[in-house]
């Protein structure tokens, strides 16, 4: 059975954006932590995410392999996506109309739970918060890789809402950057 990986950025007071959307610029981002997200996203061959966070990353990264000022990790990047199965889940979307992209709108746990049976490597939701606290309502996260940055923001959207009921971890990696971010790795209890 395949695993869904949770990799979110977070603040220390656990928010993972400021009051707006997008407001994500005090994520720390580097060549250590780039590293590290790589090595994350060598294990998967496929990204979840709802519809706000697919729209946002598809205006962004369709662009970066024609932009002359990418840095050669972001072209790197952007090839990795490109070739990646993406899976958006929205009701709203038509289509995905990004290339190697898959539209689901309904049954959001039901189709989860077919994907992760399905042969192949690792799945990850990279962002969407809102979608991931659906997952989390539906117990559907199997690792939580959460990127802890420096910086209290005081209000914004939070990491974990609305969970009905207590989830056991374990802490299975935990890694210091030069920068602060503290990146954890916690995997479901068994």
């Amino acid at each position: 059975m395949r695993k869904l990986m949770l990799y979110m950025h977070v603040s220390l007071d656990g928010f993972v954006q400021g009051e707006h959307d997008w407001d994500i610029n005090w994520v720390i981002h580097d060549e250590e932590l780039e590293q590290y997200a790589d090595e994350t996203f060598s294990t998967v061959d496929t990204v979840l995410w709802g519809r706000g966070t697919f729209l946002g990353m598809r205006q962004y990264w369709t662009t970066v392999p024609d932009n002359p000022d990418a840095s050669e990790h972001d072209k790197a990047h952007a090839a990795w996506i490109n070739k990646t199965q993406k899976v958006v889940f929205s009701t709203t979307l038509e289509n995905a109309g990004w290339h190697n992209s898959i539209l689901i709108k309904e049954n959001v746990a039901e189709e989860i739970r077919k994907l992760k049976n399905q042969d192949g490597r690792d799945m990850i939701v990279i962002g969407s918060p809102r979608f991931a606290h659906g997952l989390m309502r539906h117990n559907l996260i199997d690792e939580f890789r959460v990127n802890v940055n420096p910086i209290i923001l005081g209000k914004g959207l939070p990491l974990f809402k609305d969970v009905p009921q207590r989830v056991q971890l374990e802490l299975v990696q935990s890694r210091t950057f030069r920068s602060g971010v503290v990146g954890l790795v916690y995997r479901l209890k068994k």
